[in-house]
C-alpha cells in the first residue's frame, strides 16, 4: 500500500479508539450501575475489539506523519507530541484490552468475573480513555492551529518518547535480540494453545472437554500480547521498514481477524458444549479451521516480510 491509501486508513479508523471506546466505557458504566451481566460481558467485548483495532490506526498513523511532513503550516514538533501521546495511550489500550478478556474468561468458567477485575477495568477505561481524547485532540491541532491553546508549549514532556525508545533499541546492543527472542516465545505461546484447543475442536484427542483446554486460554492472550507489544517496538524503532511493506499489511489484517476470533472460544455456548468424546458441530469445526489457517498466514507473512516486502 502507498502513503495515500495508509493516510486514508488512517483517517478512517482513527476515532474508533475514542469514539467506539467511549461507547463501551459508557455501556460499562452504566452496567455496573443496573448489575446487568450481559451488558457487561457486550461493554468488555467492545474494549477487546477496541483494542485490537488501535493497533492497525497507530501504525497508519506514522504514514500519515510522513505524507503530510514539510508541508507548510504543518508542525514537526506538534507531530512528534502526537506520536508519543498516542504510543502512550496504545499501551494503555492494549492492557485494559487483556483485561476485559481476562474478565470474558472469569465469566466462562465461573459465571462471573472477580470485583477485583471490574476495578482493574473500571480504572484502566477511564485511564485509556482520557489518555485516547488526549492524544485524539493532539493530532487535531496538527492541522487545525484554531484548537491550539494559546501559549501552550508543543514541546512539553511526555511520559513516553518515541525518539527515546528508538535510539535505546538502536544504540544497545542487547535490546533487539531480546525483543526478538520474546516476539518468539509470544508466538509460540499463541501457537501452541491455538493447536491445542482447535486440534480438539477438530476431533483430536476427544477424551478432553473444551472446558478443560480452555484453561490454556489466557497462556495464549499473554502471548498475543507479548507479541503485540515487543511488535510495537520494532515498529517504532525503525518505522520505515514497516510503513509500506505489503507483507506486514497483511500479517497485521490476518492477526487481527485471528484476535477478534478468540471471541468465538471465550464468549459462545456452542464450544463449551463438547464434552469428552463429543464431536464438535460442522460450524465450530469451520471457525477452528478458519483460525489456525489465519496464524499459520500471520507466520508465514511475518517471515516474508524481507522476500515480499523487501524489509532489511
Amino acid at each position: 500500500m502507498n502513503l495515500s491509501t495508509l493516510t486514508h486508513i488512517h483517517l478512517l479508523l482513527n476515532h474508533f479508539p475514542t469514539v467506539g471506546f467511549g461507547v463501551g466505557l459508557g455501556l460499562f458504566l452504566v452496567s455496573l450501575y443496573v448489575k446487568s451481566d450481559p451488558m457487561k460481558r457486550a461493554a468488555l467485548a467492545i474494549f477487546l475489539i477496541i483494542a485490537l483495532m488501535s493497533v492497525p490506526v497507530y501504525m497508519t498513523g506514522k504514514a500519515a506523519q510522513r505524507a503530510i511532513k514539510d508541508q507548510p503550516g504543518v508542525s514537526d514538533v506538534l507531530m512528534e507530541r502526537h506520536q508519543d501521546a498516542a504510543l502512550l495511550a496504545l499501551a494503555f489500550m492494549e492492557i485494559t484490552g487483556m483485561m476485559a478478556w481476562l474478565g470474558l474468561w472469569q465469566f466462562r468458567r465461573t459465571s462471573r468475573a472477580t470485583n477485583g477485575n471490574w476495578i482493574a477495568v473500571l480504572v484502566l477505561s477511564l485511564i485509556t480513555f482520557g489518555l485516547m481524547a488526549r492524544a485524539a485532540n493532539m493530532g487535531g491541532e496538527i492541522r487545525h492551529p484554531e484548537i491550539t491553546v494559546p501559549g501552550a508549549d508543543p514541546a512539553d514532556n511526555e511520559w513516553i518518547r518515541v525518539t527515546s525508545i528508538a535510539d535505546f533499541i538502536n544504540a544497545t546492543n542487547w535490546a533487539w535480540p531480546t525483543l526478538e527472542t520474546l516476539h518468539f516465545i509470544g508466538l509460540s505461546m499463541i501457537l501452541g494453545v491455538a493447536l491445542i484447543v482447535n486440534l480438539r475442536m477438530l476431533g483430536i484427542a476427544k477424551n478432553i472437554s473444551f472446558s478443560a483446554l480452555h484453561r490454556l486460554l489466557p497462556w495464549g492472550i499473554l502471548g498475543f500480547g507479548l507479541n503485540v507489544s515487543t511488535g510495537m517496538l520494532f515498529f517504532v524503532t525503525i518505522p520505515d521498514q514497516y510503513t509500506q511493506n505489503l507483507s506486514l499489511h497483511i500479517k497485521m489484517i490476518l492477526m487481527m481477524i485471528a484476535g477478534v476470533n478468540i471471541l468465538y472460544f471465550t464468549m459462545f455456548e456452542e464450544p463449551w458444549k463438547l464434552g469428552p468424546g463429543q464431536d464438535a458441530s460442522a460450524r465450530a469445526k469451520v471457525v477452528t479451521t478458519v483460525t489456525v489457517l489465519l496464524w499459520v498466514g500471520v507466520i508465514y507473512f511475518g517471515r516474508m516480510m524481507p522476500f515480499i516486502g523487501n524489509s532489511f
